[in-house]
């Protein structure tokens, strides 16, 4: 199937991942609906950027979805729409559990309701837990250790089983630490609040925050700061879209990790930053953040050799280049 005759659903397209892979997709000929509930979502980037259909609603409403699939003739589903903060799942595992799990189950019946066997799944490398090695392989042990990744290791477990009973394949991308921003400036991440690491720093760099919080400095690791792989979101969009057509040219179900097999811990985060950006930043230490593993480092062979996907920006300071580009525009100085 050529690409301009696709159609792609893309639930939670107008979130930080969600565009960048609906922009991805666009730039590759695809025609893309998004839907989100807009909790998290931003209106601008599907209306403004991607300047196509948005539908506004949640993964719950059966209706909705049923009627989704009636009025598009949707061919494959990505499916990104998740709560996704470690430490809000442990307070509140019943949000999660319902959000993620619930909710991708409805979207997984209206699809087969409407024939469509196709998804690419948005999964992530919280489902591995303590990593045991390092850099992690797709087939190391799964033992996540908060309910965010337990959520997305039961979803993961549920395509296994739809596959084996009604068909429905499946590309699940396991992936470490998005970043970055798109290298011409159009999309990039803007969270309300904001929990992740590179754009609190930034948002400091801005003075629009007093300072960055280190949550934790007593890991087992070099400095005693947690050890993170760092993907650009832009490359992680360019794996959805592969996976995609792999799964187009009759692919079987199957696993990938995404990430750059290097780790940078908190520390040299902070200090790529000051080196980026030229501003100071002041840094507090903190207590350890429940859920937390000290290192996560993944191994992508696997996508390289099966996708043929190749990074494009690995290199640290371009992933905080971009995004202190965007972070300028979006936030102002």
């Amino acid at each position: 199937m050529s690409p301009a005759k696709a159609t792609i659903l893309v639930t939670g397209g107008a979130g930080y991942i969600g565009s960048h892979a609906s922009l991805a997709l666009q730039r590759a000929g695809y025609e893309v609906v998004v839907l989100d509930n807009l909790v998290y979502g931003h209106r601008d980037f599907v209306e403004t950027v991607l300047q196509t259909e948005l539908i506004v609603g949640d993964l719950e409403d059966r209706a909705l979805l049923d009627r989704l699939f009636t009025n598009h003739k949707i061919d494959a589903v990505m499916h990104f729409a998740a709560y996704a903060y470690v430490g809000e799942s442990i307070a509140y595992p019943a949000k999660y559990y319902r959000n993620n799990v619930v909710g991708t189950l409805t979207l997984l019946e209206a699809m087969m309701a409407a024939s469509v066997k196709k998804i690419v799944f948005s999964s992530t490398c919280a489902t591995y837990g303590v990593a045991e090695s390092v850099p992690i392989s797709e087939d190391h042990s799964q033992n996540p250790i908060n309910p965010y990744g337990a959520s997305k290791l039961m979803v993961e477990r549920i395509l296994s089983d739809f596959d084996a009973a009604y068909g429905v394949k499946s590309v699940r991308f396991r992936y470490f630490n998005a970043a970055g921003a798109d290298p011409d400036g159009l999309l990039g991440e803007d969270h309300t609040p904001e929990p992740h690491l590179i754009p609190l720093v930034l948002l400091t760099a801005l003075g629009k925050r007093e300072s960055i919080s280190i949550l934790g400095t007593d890991y087992p690791t070099p400095d005693g700061t947690c050890i993170r792989d760092f993907i650009h979101v832009t490359d992680l969009a360019t794996a959805h879209v592969l996976g995609l057509e792999y799964l187009l040219q009759g692919g079987e179900s199957d696993v990938f990790n995404l990430g750059n097999s290097n780790g940078f811990s908190i520390k040299q985060v902070i200090e790529t930053v000051r080196a980026v950006t030229g501003r100071e930043i002041k840094v507090v230490e903190s207590d350890r953040r429940p859920g937390d593993p000290p290192v996560l480092v993944g191994g992508s062979d696997k996508a390289r050799k099966v996708l043929g996907w190749v990074p494009q920006y690995s290199n640290l300071s371009d992933i905080l280049s971009h995004a202190w580009q965007w972070h300028q525009k979006r936030h102002g100085e």
